[in-house]
């Protein structure tokens, strides 16, 4: 969410021109909220540095061979689909307080079940419950975050959510740097244990008590997350948006925008940044990287600085410029590092097996060490010319002319 997207979910109860709510519990309750974010992005990244630890404690880990390794990567995309599913139908019916609370039990469920894992299957099942955690965590953490927060923070409140997420890979990686693969499973229950504790405390949203015809909680609500209910105005019924028809696609004002931000969502997954998050790690292995764990660290840190620099200077560079950017240079950095590949693979005496810190004089090859840094600058150059932060609200923002209901559904 970003200050453009307050159309998209304007609370039912907003403060009268010159009223500036001072209460800090907003902050507390979104924080809450943003754990389901950092636990998702944990998840994403979990597989990065489990894969190679699972590997080398063979034969105690379960066997993990490539097809299984890259199972393991991917079927949590699997789970997050059926979750953001799931999700949509939960968060009109069960409330978003509630739909949060729910998501934190197939995120421990999940960990619980890959640390117990005896064979593959158990660790597939373990990875598909916390894919099904993600897409409702999702899609429910910026509903509730953006209809709890009043106008002066909301855009701030908002994009936080895409930061908490790459925050969590970064987390992800960082631990693996450390941790063995049932330990770092241990470490991924721990977010959502304590956003289940945290959430049991905190309220339901406003504008969602108001439509269940909750005029006395929502008023306490208020109380609890802005520090006043007096004097606040609720906006006509007809504020509300009306539901979604078919027959509206045929408007130009619909059609398009649909069609950009759906091309935007597809673009965002097949330019490859999630195969990168879920198998950093491998992936500088197969370069002949020495220390693959600290590639994968610099990696994540580059996304979390690039994603938060993103999102700060969007309002005064402008979309399109950003964008093009961003697809000059994945363009340049996938070609580097697909000739870094081509060059190593096709001459054994380009072995890159260098340590980061190694003085360029002490390789026995010369160019390795450079060949080496190579390959983690263009992985780096690409994680900072892909801010999914960027596409993320790129395709909202095309999407605000559609009613909400789509909209939820299509971009969570």
């Amino acid at each position: 969410m970003t200050p453009e997207d307050t159309e998209e979910s304007q609370p039912l109860l907003r403060p009268p021109s010159g009223s500036f709510p001072r209460s800090r519990r907003v902050f507390l309750a979104a924080f809450a909220a943003a754990l389901g974010p950092l636990s998702f992005g944990f998840a994403l990244g979990y597989s990065s540095p489990a894969i190679p630890s699972l590997r080398r404690d063979a034969p105690a880990a379960p066997r993990l061979d490539d097809e299984a390794a890259s199972w393991f990567g991917a079927i949590v995309t699997l789970g997050a689909a059926a979750g953001g599913v799931l999700g949509g139908w939960l968060v009109d019916r069960a409330g978003r307080k509630l739909s949060l609370l729910l998501c934190t039990m197939p995120f421990v469920t999940g960990f619980a079940v890959i640390t117990a894992a005896q064979d593959l299957w158990m660790l597939l099942g373990g990875r598909l419950f916390t894919g099904l955690a993600c897409g409702i965590a999702s899609l429910v953490a910026p509903v509730y975050i953006s209809e709890i927060a009043y106008p002066a923070v909301r855009g701030l409140l908002g994009s936080c959510v895409q930061l908490m997420v790459v925050t969590g890979i970064l987390l992800a990686y960082l631990a693996g740097w450390i941790l063995e693969w049932r330990w770092l499973a241990v470490l991924g229950c721990v977010p959502p244990s304590l956003m289940l504790l945290l959430m049991c405390y905190m309220p339901e949203t406003p504008r969602f008590l108001l439509t269940q015809h909750k005029h006395q909680e929502a008023m306490a609500a208020l109380q609890f997350l802005w520090g006043s209910e007096q004097g606040w105005e609720e906006p006509p019924a007809g504020d509300e948006h009306q539901g979604f028809h078919l027959d509206q696609l045929r408007q130009p004002g619909v059609y398009k925008p649909f069609i950009i931000g759906i091309s935007l969502m597809a673009f965002q997954q097949l330019s490859g940044i999630n195969a990168v998050m879920f198998y950093a790690e491998t992936i500088f292995e197969e370069a002949k990287f020495k220390d693959s764990s600290l590639a994968s660290v610099i990696v994540g840190v580059i996304q979390v600085l690039f994603t938060a620099m993103a999102a700060l200077i969007m309002d005064r560079a402008g979309r399109r410029l950003l964008l093009t950017l961003s697809g000059v240079i994945m363009v340049v950095s996938t070609s580097t590092f697909g000739a870094y590949f081509e060059m190593t693979q096709s001459s054994p005496s380009n072995s890159s097996l260098v340590d980061l810190f190694m003085p360029v004089s002490m390789e026995p090859v010369i160019g390795s060490a450079g060949l080496a840094w190579l390959a983690v600058g263009s992985m780096c150059l690409f994680i900072a010319g892909a801010p999914q932060a960027l596409w993320c609200l790129l395709a909202r923002l095309c999407l605000l002319h559609l009613q909400r209901p789509l909209h939820r559904v299509l971009c969570p």
